[in-house]
Parts: C-alpha cells; sequence; structure tokens
C-alpha cells in the first residue's frame, strides 16, 4: 500500500493571479497608472479607460493586465510594511470643541451618504439611536474623532474599509465595541471612536465594500502637481 500516493480529487492550491485582489491592491495599480499618466507613458484617455478596468477587476492577475506593458510593474522595489496607525490622535492635532454635534434623545439621528467629515464629531445616544455612516464622507482631515455618549441608548458607527479604526472608550452595564482596523495606505484617515456606554451601547465597525473616494481625490491631485512640475508651472 503506497501511503504517500496523493488523492488524484485533491485540488491543488490556486495560483496567486486567482486570488481575489484587495483595496489595497487596487490602490497600487492605481497609483501606478496615475504616475504613468503623469510621465505622458499614458494618454488621458488610457489611463481612464485602464482605471475603469481596475475599478472592475475581481482577481490578482486581472490587476496586473493593466500595468504589464508599464516599466513601474517591472521594478524589484523593497517591500516594506507601512506603520499601524496609534490608538491615540495626536496630542494639539484635534480641537477640543466638536464640528458637529449629531444628538438623539427618545429619538434617532442619521448621518449618512455624501457629507464632509470634521475632525471632531460628538454623538449623544439618550434613549435614542445615532447612526455615524462614514462610507460615503469627504475626509478633509486625515485624524477624526467620533466622541460617542450612548445613555439607554445606542452609537452605531460605520468606516470605510480602507481607513484605519481605533477605540479607546468602555461601558459601564453596557457595551463598547470598535474593530479595530489597519489601512495598507499610511496617508489614508484614522478615525477614533472615544466615550462611553451607560446601559448602552457604542458600536464601530468596517462596512464591508466600501472605499472612501477622498483617496483616489488625493492621488489625483498628486499625479495634479506632478504634470505642473512636469509643465514647468
Amino acid at each position: 500500500m503506497d501511503l504517500q500516493k496523493q488523492d488524484p480529487q485533491q485540488p491543488g492550491a490556486p495560483a496567486v493571479s486567482e486570488f481575489r485582489a484587495s483595496d489595497a491592491e487596487r490602490d497600487r495599480i492605481a497609483d501606478i497608472l496615475h504616475d504613468a499618466l503623469a510621465e505622458g507613458r499614458l494618454t488621458a484617455d488610457e489611463h481612464a479607460e485602464r482605471v475603469e478596468g481596475v475599478l472592475r477587476a475581481k482577481t490578482v492577475g486581472e490587476l496586473e493586465v493593466f500595468i504589464r506593458d508599464l516599466p513601474a510593474a517591472h521594478r524589484q522595489d523593497p517591500v516594506s510594511s507601512p506603520a499601524p496607525a496609534p490608538h491615540r490622535p495626536v496630542v494639539g492635532a484635534l480641537p477640543v470643541d466638536p464640528d458637529d454635534n449629531v444628538v438623539a434623545v427618545f429619538s434617532g439621528a442619521v448621518r449618512k451618504g455624501r457629507w464632509r467629515a470634521g475632525r471632531r464629531i460628538h454623538a449623544y445616544a439618550v434613549f435614542g439611536s445615532v447612526e455615524i455612516d462614514l462610507s460615503e464622507a469627504l475626509f478633509d482631515h486625515q485624524q477624526v474623532v467620533v466622541k460617542s455618549f450612548a445613555i439607554f441608548g445606542s452609537v452605531e458607527i460605520r468606516v470605510p474599509e480602507n481607513v484605519s479604526l481605533r477605540g479607546t472608550g468602555s461601558g459601564v452595564l453596557g457595551s463598547f465595541e470598535v474593530d479595530t482596523l489597519d489601512s495598507g495606505d499610511p496617508q489614508a484617515p484614522v478615525v477614533y471612536v472615544d466615550g462611553w456606554a451607560v446601559l448602552g451601547s457604542v458600536e464601530a465597525r468596517p462596512r464591508r465594500g466600501k472605499v472612501v473616494a477622498d483617496i483616489l481625490d488625493r492621488v489625483q491631485r498628486k499625479v495634479d502637481r506632478s504634470l505642473r512640475k512636469h509643465l514647468g508651472h
């Protein structure tokens, strides 16, 4: 009896090109395409067509097709892991007073859709519920604090998958739950959730499949600066 004989029905491991693409990998390909546009290797139409394809790509192999003819795809640059975001914001970087108050007293309050997130947001839920959805928000600042107070109520916070998320609050006969999240982009926004829950709940989690567009806007601004430098402006 051959104990080394393998089951012919046993599937082999998939190739790397067959792995599902992550948001960080899409961002890396988009960066290469933007740089190629700034260097004059791609026309504006070619760039737009390829970026659209990157957003639709499902696997790593599909992504690589869009940069196969670009030198940047074949450079052997050293890979370094970005440092994780700190657990607390930089001292003095954020204002003491809130830019926005979201209050629900025996009621419900919602912030969602395409809205501009300030540096400090205060949420108060007293016998009520507050929902703060940052998955489509515009981030003008890299650090955002959401100070949450839930008293016999609930505060629910959702963030896009390509930001960093940190939590430092506590619960008193209640629950304070924050799913720590690390972005692969060191320039990505960091959302800090602080506060407390008394006989209530505070919950902060990423919203699956949502990506903050402001990061792509920032990349585009970098390309614009490169173009102006190239043109001598």
